[in-house]
């Protein structure tokens, strides 16, 4: 639906262009301007003085490129922008192809954004007015991101645009727009803390609500990918209080599908707070929304994220909670298929093995759980493979290794040997210089595995009690976390005490 903002001396006009075309009149409406203000989105057109204009897009309608400050209000310019809007370019390339080709080709650059095809940054145009320099160098950031093939991307050039166009902004309001699209790019290049910078000095302006809204929603995703173990208290706070402003602007605005993938990271947040109940609130408000408006990807999204919530939950005391991950993963899993979505589908698996092997059930019960779970980490493993996935494959191994300690005792295989075997693999990757806390959380599972499995009662053991001394005293002098040392102490004196009653 096309809105179409202009007094009421411009309405006999429009309407009589829209009538021109059959049943246009249904996809289109004409407000008084003054009566009602006009959306910050691209579904809208203003009417001023005799010409065409933009607002700027606040709401994400469409790509965020910017059209000419203004255009002749005649029928073959309005249809063809109109048309555009309905995502119908050959009736836009129809109305305009001989009176304004030039327009057209603005408005096929958006098409092209939007079907990621790419555009050359020497097909853009300029009038060399102060306000189409600013807008060439907000247009050439932007198809410089977005609109740039894997070989011609170059990020130092897409960066040098953006700044241009902050210095060349004609307003608070269009530097913020850039702005946004500034730090949104700096946010995908793992630069978080260079966005959150530019977001809060550009939120210092006097700007629209809109405008605010959406340069807080780039400033929590900046934010948000600033967290690290263990999470700041302060950081996560700031990141829910301003989630909730941003949460609260999208509903008063009934942009559904916003407010949903809003809720989702709001969930994710409050996990990440150790507030259960409120992530669990958030995540079924957000599956609610996107089966209402047809999502099943994002359905699907929101699962494979309330399954982390119930895992997580059930790890940290509540074990009923197990069951429900689990169903709530293998709803996700039919969207995130090993064929379409290989990488989320092993982390599934993942977190499925590691379900399978501490769900509560009937002792007679538990050989069929273990054999379920060692499936899904196998089936993890193929995927996170030591070569393409080497973080991956650790922590996989690990929780692996860590499942076949906890295992019945199996008939045909030592599940401590095996165990001991995918902690080594886990330890390979898990190198001090680059994963130190890792690799002491191993050292001590491998540990405890080897407790497991005990000294023959006959025979003394030299060289696996010198290969756990070694392990206890590498984490020892490599951990920082006080925990981990006296778990490393303890594991050294219970070696003394081994060796004293063997001698």
């Amino acid at each position: 639906m096309v809105s179409i903002y202009a007094t009421t001396e411009y309405h006999e006009q429009l309407q009589s262009i829209i009538n021109r075309v059959d049943r246009l009149e249904e996809l289109v409406t004409t407000i008084d301007i003054l009566e009602q203000r006009p959306l910050p989105s691209a579904e809208g057109i203003l009417i001023k003085n005799g010409e065409i204009c933009f607002p700027l897009d606040w709401y994400n309608a469409q790509p965020p490129y910017l059209l000419p400050e203004s255009i002749e209000l005649t029928e073959n310019n309005l249809l063809g922008v109109i048309f555009a809007k309905l995502d119908n370019f050959e009736k836009s390339y129809e109305y305009l192809q001989n009176v304004n080709p030039s327009l057209f080709l603005e408005l096929d650059f958006i098409n092209r954004l939007q079907q990621g095809l790419p555009i050359a940054p020497s097909e853009l145009i300029s009038q060399y007015s102060p306000f189409e320099e600013y807008r060439l160098m907000h247009n050439q950031g932007v198809v410089c991101y977005y609109g740039a093939t894997a070989q011609d991307f170059d990020p130092d050039k897409a960066a040098y645009f953006y700044s241009e166009a902050l210095n060349a902004a004609p307003t608070d309001e269009h530097r913020a727009f850039t702005a946004r699209q500034f730090a949104l790019f700096l946010i995908d290049l793992q630069q978080p803390d260079n966005a959150a910078r530019l977001l809060e000095d550009t939120l210092q302006l006097e700007l629209s609500k809109s405008a605010q809204t959406e340069l807080k929603q780039a400033l929590y995703q900046a934010w948000l990918q600033e967290l690290s173990v263990p999470y700041d208290p302060a950081m996560l706070e700031k990141l829910k209080g301003t989630l909730w402003e941003v949460l609260q602007e999208y509903e008063k605005q009934g942009r559904d599908r916003e407010t949903a993938l809003l809720l989702t990271d709001a969930g994710v947040v409050a996990n990440y707070s150790e507030s259960w109940s409120e992530s669990l609130g958030y995540f079924n408000r957000a599956i609610g929304i996107f089966e209402q408006e047809s999502l099943p990807e994002m359905v699907a999204n929101t699962q494979y994220r309330k399954g982390i919530l119930l895992f997580t939950w059930a790890k940290k005391g509540n074990p009923q909670f197990f069951r429900t991950a689990a169903e709530t993963f293998q709803r996700a899993v039919q969207v995130f298929t090993q064929e379409a979505t290989p990488e989320v589908y092993a982390d599934i698996q993942h977190h499925l093995g590691m379900i399978y092997a501490e769900i509560p059930d009937e002792q007679k019960k538990k050989g069929i759980w273990a054999a379920i779970s060692s499936s899904a980490f196998q089936e993890a493993l193929q995927i996170y493979t030591k070569t393409d996935y080497p973080y991956e494959y650790a922590a996989v191994c690990n929780h692996y290794a860590n499942a076949l300690t906890n295992y019945p005792e199996a008939k045909l295989s030592d599940n401590i040997e095996k165990a001991l075997y995918y902690y080594q693999e886990a330890l390979e990757i898990r190198r001090a210089e680059r994963y130190p806390t890792e690799r002491c959380l191993t050292l001590l599972n491998y540990l405890e595995a080897q407790w497991h499995l005990g000294m023959p009662e006959d025979k003394f053991d030299e060289s696996r009690y010198l290969d756990m001394v070694r392990k206890a005293e590498e984490v020892k002098a490599l951990g920082n976390d006080l925990q981990i040392k006296q778990d490393a102490e303890l594991h050294l004196q219970k070696l003394t005490q081994l060796r004293a009653a063997y001698a």
